[in-house]
């Protein structure tokens, strides 16, 4: 499949592994598109790079995210590349009745419901596609959660079993799908999660996973498990109650 010349589109494009991974396909011959809900942050990264393309887009709003849909194709006939990247990341403690139920809600509406929004809008012109591709940007704490952070842990999971589901019910349409899931990143998203500082995670800077992605990427790979996701993948299999207890020797976020 080729992997130069597309047109391709990465929600929370503005940072992290979005913009790392924006960096990795301009460097090899894409046209670029970013969206992001920060209109601030998205022309910031236009100055850096002239190049690119952005979009303001909440991709939790539906009406904005059909607009994205019909300007993409006005302006540029359509894309050959969807990248559902854009997530957040929260530190909860369940056991506290006065944690923040509507962030726990968002991180549901963003992190698994909006790869689904984006698909169902964009899925017209995947199809119209001559090398169409999904990306769906989980998480290793799919295949093993963290207890600090269970929403996400569960929304990433569930964007992992969604993106096993419809992969045979693409294939006949010709869409690929290809699922990235990090380890820790050192991105804004980790370090607002308090989690970047974490020795035992061992962040992995952005540009050496979008490296990795792009290798794996290009050699057809539909999983791929960069750094300690793909310990925590195996681990998940052998010996899922010890590597739980590994990865949550504290269960409970500090409190702010």
């Amino acid at each position: 499949m080729n992997k130069s010349q597309q047109i391709v589109l990465i929600t929370g494009g503005s940072s992290g592994i979005g913009l790392a991974l924006a960096k990795k396909f301009m460097e090899n011959d894409n046209t670029v598109i970013i969206t992001g809900r920060n209109l601030q942050k998205l022309e910031a990264v236009q100055r850096d790079f002239p190049k690119i393309h952005i979009f303001q887009s909440d991709v939790t709003d539906d009406a904005d995210v059909r607009k994205l849909a019909d300007d993409i194709n006005q302006q540029f006939g359509g894309i050959d590349v969807l990248f559902n990247n854009a997530g957040i990341m929260n530190l909860i403690d369940a056991g506290n009745e006065r944690n923040d139920l509507h962030k726990q809600m968002q991180e549901i509406e963003i992190n698994y419901n909006s790869p689904i929004r984006v698909l169902h809008y964009f899925l017209p012109q995947l199809k119209k596609s001559n090398n169409a591709i999904l990306v769906n940007v989980s998480s290793g704490l799919a295949y093993v959660p963290f207890a600090q952070a269970p929403t996400y842990s569960g929304t990433k999971s569930a964007l992992h079993f969604w993106t096993l589901g419809i992969r045979p019910q693409l294939k006949p349409h010709n869409i690929e799908v290809v699922e990235l899931l990090p380890p820790v990143v050192d991105t804004p998203l980790a370090h607002g999660a308090d989690i970047a500082e974490d020795d035992n995670l061992k962040p992995m800077p952005p540009e050496k996973l979008a490296d990795i992605f792009w290798k794996d990427f290009k050699n057809g790979k539909e999983e791929i498990t960069p750094g300690i996701s793909k310990q925590l993948k195996l681990m998940s299999r052998l010996a899922p109650k010890f590597i739980f207890k590994q990865l949550n020797k504290k269960p409970i976020p500090n409190q702010k």
